[in-house]
């Protein structure tokens, strides 16, 4: 039992680290200091929850991007502007392989339908 806690809590850690990356890319008035600070920080608190293998291509998804995010802050000669829109463009995938797998209504379902008479 406590080998699944550990792991919902550090994909939730993952989650929660991704959320704050999220809507500091998003934001209008994008700073990239700001975002190096607010990174830093949600770094700090994701190494303290313990880190487990995962398994499924959204959480091993989540760890890339968290290491991504981690070399791209460490690397100072890049541009921040580059940074930015690689950062975005892979959070961007990311929620799209979370909500990939979800349920999608058929459209117009009544207008198929024939049943023969």
């Amino acid at each position: 039992m406590k080998d699944k806690e550990a792991r919902v809590k550090y994909i939730r850690a993952l989650e929660r680290f991704l959320g704050s990356c999220i809507s500091a890319l998003k934001n209008e008035n994008f700073d990239y200091n700001l975002f190096v600070k607010r990174a830093e920080k949600s770094l700090k608190t994701l190494q303290k929850v313990e880190a487990i293998s995962l398994d499924s291509r959204y959480t091993n998804a989540l760890q890339n991007y968290a290491n991504l995010v981690a070399q791209s802050i460490a690397n100072k000669e890049n541009d921040p502007q580059e940074i930015h829109k690689r950062l975005t463009k892979e959070a961007n995938l990311l929620e799209k392989e979370k909500y990939q797998g979800g349920y999608k209504k058929e459209k117009h379902k009544a207008q198929g339908f024939n049943d023969g008479y």
